[in-house]
């Protein structure tokens, strides 16, 4: 999906780690939510209370997930799953455009 129609998109940037990453929040009629934003070259630890699944658009990663043995690269075209009430960390190697959705 390239867009999102007869959406409500949230003014007020999410901004994190001195604005090297930044989103904003889009939310859909059913009461679903995702994210879009950008994040800069950089070591990361982000919490989340809901199951997420991030999609990379672009760019490229690697992700250290709860549990998991190792880190694992991630590209732009791929995405993956964070359980709920979970901590997650990434080292963005370049400028990486993503979509978050939460699932309830």
């Amino acid at each position: 999906m390239t867009e999102f129609k007869n959406v409500t998109v949230v003014r007020k940037a999410n901004v994190y780690f001195e604005g090297r990453v930044t989103s904003r929040t889009v939310l859909f009629a059913d009461g679903s939510k995702k994210t879009l934003g950008v994040m800069l070259p950089g070591d990361y630890e982000f919490g989340t209370d809901d199951r997420e699944i991030m999609e990379i658009l672009s760019g490229e990663l690697d992700i250290l997930l709860p549990g998991a043995s190792g880190w694992k690269p991630v590209r732009g075209g791929e995405s993956f799953e964070v359980p709920a009430k979970a901590k997650f960390g990434l080292k963005v190697k370049a400028v990486t455009d993503y979509c978050c959705s939460y699932l309830r």
